[in-house]
């Protein structure tokens, strides 16, 4: 399997929920999860980057620029 990279302001999907990387460090993510990433509310979290590859395992990675749900007209 080909390693992730995590940079800040990287989208990911996970079911119906939304995490949106914060701060990337060296060993520390923060994130924000969300379930509507238009609005981009929800809490913030700080995990080591082991727990936020756990969390993330299975998502997709939205592609740069996208606002996750919002589709393009």
């Amino acid at each position: 399997m080909a390693s992730m990279k995590l940079e800040q302001g990287q989208n990911w999907k996970q079911g119906d929920d939304y995490y949106r990387i914060v701060v990337r460090e060296r060993l520390v993510i923060e994130y924000k999860a969300m379930k509507d990433p238009v609005a981009k509310d929800g809490p913030h979290h700080k995990v080591t980057k082991k727990e936020f590859c756990r969390l993330i395992k299975g998502a997709e990675l939205l592609p740069p620029g996208q606002n996750a749900a919002a589709p393009e007209e």
